[in-house]
């Protein structure tokens, strides 16, 4: 099958960057074929052809760190520090997730992608591969997914607590099972929680099965800065140089966040080609502020990914990419650091890269896959477009997207997705996230009163002083009302019974 989009501003991506104002992309199939200027021969007469009429056409944006499993436990963990978060709220919501409720939130994460122009996304590690699988096999999207994978480290709940040999096992077994599947667009990576979580032979063996598989290995990095001290403590060094001497540095390593790194540590990523994902969300939270513009300075190519909701809440790459252009020009107080044609690249190419398929997708070039995005700049928010490039960072939102495109398939059309029943599987995610919270015995508190409303009056719950002020006042008004009684027997000594009833 054909598909011709024409006259487009196509933003390619591609080695120079090039753009064309007015040109088309022709896909065949499941592959771009043609870019820029297409030969009108190319183009049979039963393709679909569309029309942009100078909308955007960019490559799909790549999110290189999203936890799917997380999306329904969205909110867990506002304005509560690290320890809490993780120990109090996230472990225990995570760990009374089921197999379903994994798949379901990988649907809810999917949509939110697709919305966003998302077409490929790595995940961190989820306790269910399969759930994930299955989700990201159905939405249409490409996923690089791993597990969770811990052998150590306190407060593990006792479902976590599992041996290296039990983790490498499950792992590999993931692999056997689900690599390559979906056409492709369905990997699986090799998973290294923290080096809070990881014992050092865990670390070393898998990196030993990663290049045995051909496949990378997922962990966040010189996440906070209570790793940062646990190193020290423990080794006398950071996270990154610990691995350097494990033997773990290495191009199929995809480090996340690497927020307190350190120059030499800097140094030692670009020497071994480590890849690097920049959470600025999640990061700005309670984290800190990764080097950024040093690591551009240095060449070190960074991609961006979103983190999970529990953390960040947003999912979505463009809000993402907006907050990289502004929190490091407001941190180091220098407008022209990070420029938006960096951002593109981070969100695009590099993040393709960083997953370690760079010669796959992540440009618009003729051989390379399908997957790309019409952006339609028109709208308040956008327009005036004057700096083409920088408004796609600086001023477009989500809701600029118009269609979504993955392997040749169309997964959005027109803001309709395609690939999913949005609204089954909303009420069905809301649905699991209450019982999962019940399971899990996690209550959030009200930050403000709330009076629940019901049809036709207020259903209030009385306080037990009220209830008790109430009681007294009841009392004291059945012994006015006897006493009024008497006065008027009294004063009417003559009347009947049946009279005094009657004046009630």
């Amino acid at each position: 099958m054909l598909t011709f989009l024409k006259n487009g501003y196509i933003v390619s991506m591609d080695q120079n960057d090039t753009v064309f104002d007015g040109g088309g992309v022709l896909v065949e199939n499941d592959r771009i074929t043609a870019v820029g200027r297409v030969d009108p021969a190319k183009i049979s007469p039963d393709a679909e052809v569309i029309d942009l009429r100078g909308k955007y056409v960019l490559p799909g944006f790549v999110n290189t760190h999203v936890h799917t499993s997380q999306q329904i436990s969205r909110g867990v963990g506002d304005d509560v520090d690290f320890i809490c978060w993780l120990h109090e709220r996230m472990w225990p919501f995570e760990s009374n997730m089921t197999e379903e409720d994994s798949y379901v939130s990988t649907l809810m994460t999917s949509l939110e992608l697709i919305r966003s122009g998302v077409t490929s996304f790595a995940e961190p590690g989820g306790q269910f591969v399969s759930g994930m699988a299955r989700a990201t096999e159905q939405s249409g999207l490409r996923g690089k997914l791993a597990k969770s994978v811990m052998d150590c480290g306190e407060g593990l709940p006792p479902i976590w607590q599992r041996t290296m040999e039990q983790e490498l096992e499950q792992q590999v077994a993931d692999i056997e099972k689900y690599h390559n599947t979906a056409d492709g667009r369905v990997q699986v990576w090799f998973g290294l929680r923290t080096i809070f979580n990881n014992t050092d032979e865990l670390c070393v063996r898998t990196k030993e099965l990663a290049d045995k598989y051909g496949v990378g290995i997922h962990m966040h990095v010189a996440e906070a800065k209570e790793e940062k001290e646990y190193t020290y403590a423990r080794w006398g060094e950071g996270t990154v140089k610990h691995l350097e001497r494990l033997g773990v540095l290495d191009k199929n390593l995809l480090a996340v966040h690497t927020v307190w790194l350190t120059d030499e540590e800097l140094e030692l990523f670009r020497k071994r080609e480590v890849k690097i994902s920049h959470n600025p969300a999640s990061a700005m939270r309670v984290l800190g502020f990764a080097r950024v513009p040093k690591m551009l300075q240095m060449g070190l190519m960074p991609s961006i990914g979103t983190d999970g909701a529990s953390s960040s809440n947003h999912m979505d790459m463009v809000d993402e990419m907006w907050l990289t252009s502004l929190i490091h020009k407001g941190w180091r107080l220098d407008p022209t650091v990070v420029p938006s044609q960096d951002i593109l690249r981070m969100a695009t190419k590099w993040g393709a890269r960083a997953l370690l398929d760079e010669n796959l997708y992540g440009s618009l070039e003729a051989g390379k896959k399908a997957d790309l995005i019409v952006i339609d700049p028109h709208g308040p928010s956008m327009m005036p477009v004057n700096d083409k490039i920088a408004a796609l960072v600086t001023a477009m939102h989500s809701a600029n997207i118009e269609s979504t495109m993955c392997d040749g398939k169309w997964l959005m059309r027109e803001r309709k997705i395609l690939t999913l029943d949005e609204e089954a599987i909303l009420k069905e995610a809301c649905e699991r996230a209450a019982a999962i919270y019940k399971r899990a015995g996690i209550v959030l508190p009200d930050r403000f009163p709330v009076v629940k409303v019901y049809i036709g009056f207020l259903r209030y719950t009385v306080p037990p002083e009220i209830k008790r002020v109430n009681k007294i006042q009841k009392i004291l008004e059945v012994q006015h009302e006897s006493e009024t009684t008497v006065c008027r027997q009294r004063r009417n000594p003559g009347r009947s019974r049946h009279s005094e009833r009657k004046d009630r």
